[in-house]
């Protein structure tokens, strides 16, 4: 029988949002002329891209690491990550002075790979396609004593990344606005449940949707069949960020009631939000950081006279596939 469940709260998300006071940065709205006539609603884009580590991922694994006990702290983490997750954890890691060891797919982008190792972690690399990451990770874990630290299933690391979802709705309203369509690309769902707990603690109706990449939609197809659904693909999209095989116990249960709606977008859409963010906000977009934005570009939610949010939810790209997209 499945363990119960223990859910984070918008409490949870409140005192995450302490503990990453000064350690995380407080990203911006950013907004597009271009985008708004494109779509006929008000958008903005919370640029998680510009977060430390270049995703919004090391909001959850700071608030996951800095609340470890100081005498378990020596053991270290681990923990089992395509990239933006390792990163997280390995920086958090580092400011802590933890030791960190990340597994990661062998076919990881070279640049997620390298920026790992930078911050300090060991690396451990798997196939994607044959080995199960959560049982290499949860073994090396037991053997050392450490902590291991899951991508999205954990209500401390939902709380970190809840703290994205707090500063939209207060920077809204210091501009007088509330937001009526809140979009966020998922994996896991981990990004989804944080903002879905934030945002819908102050802003009732705002309606969230999730974005994913096209035959990666598990969470869409979860939200209409009430319970959680795999990907028949383990690979097979531009967007090496968002494979998740299926939603997280811990996420859905937290994203079947506050969002409860979801779209996909191609890898030819993604690519072409990948470029327009390049183009017109001279921002780097990985793509599976721009997913959501690929959904309001084809119109795939209708905003025309809402204020829309899209969360751009990471950079990290080698430098050649992003010069192929962009070009």
């Amino acid at each position: 029988m499945d363990a119960p469940l223990h859910l984070p709260t918008p409490a949870d998300v409140d005192e995450a949002a302490r503990r990453l006071a000064g350690i995380a940065l407080r990203t911006p709205l950013l907004t597009s002329p271009t985008l708004d006539a494109m779509t006929g609603g008000r958008v903005f884009l919370k640029a998680e891209t510009l977060q430390r580590t270049g995703s919004f991922k090391f909001r959850g694994a700071y608030n996951k690491l800095a609340a470890i006990p100081p005498e378990r702290r020596a053991a270290g983490v681990v923990a089992y990550s395509s990239g933006n997750h390792a990163q997280g954890v390995a920086a958090a890691a580092r400011l802590l002075d933890m030791p960190c060891l990340i597994v990661m797919p062998s076919d990881a982008p070279r640049a997620k790979r390298e920026r790992t190792a930078a911050f300090g972690a060991e690396i451990v690399l798997y196939d994607r396609a044959r080995d199960d990451r959560e049982a290499i990770a949860a073994a090396i874990a037991a053997r050392r004593g450490a902590t291991l630290v899951p991508p999205y299933d954990d209500a401390l690391i939902i709380a970190g990344q809840g703290t994205a979802g707090r500063e939209i709705v207060e920077d809204l309203s210091a501009l007088g606005l509330t937001p009526d369509v809140v979009v966020v690309t998922a994996s896991g769902g981990g990004l989804t449940a944080g903002i879905a707990l934030a945002v819908k603690a102050r802003v009732p109706t705002a309606a969230l949707y999730t974005a994913e990449p096209a035959g990666f939609d598990d969470h869409a197809r979860s939200f209409k069949s009430g319970e959680r659904e795999a990907n028949a693909a383990l690979t097979g999209t531009i967007c090496d960020a968002l494979m998740a095989r299926m939603p997280g116990r811990l996420t859905f249960a937290i994203n079947r009631s506050l969002v409860g709606a979801g779209v996909s977008a191609s890898d030819a859409e993604v690519a072409a939000a990948v470029a327009f963010a390049f183009a017109e906000l001279k921002l780097v977009v990985e793509p599976g950081g721009a997913v959501a934005l690929a959904a309001l570009m084809t119109g795939k939610i209708d905003i025309n006279g809402k204020v829309a949010v899209a969360v751009l939810s990471g950079g990290n790209v080698d430098p050649d596939v992003f010069s192929r997209l962009v070009a």
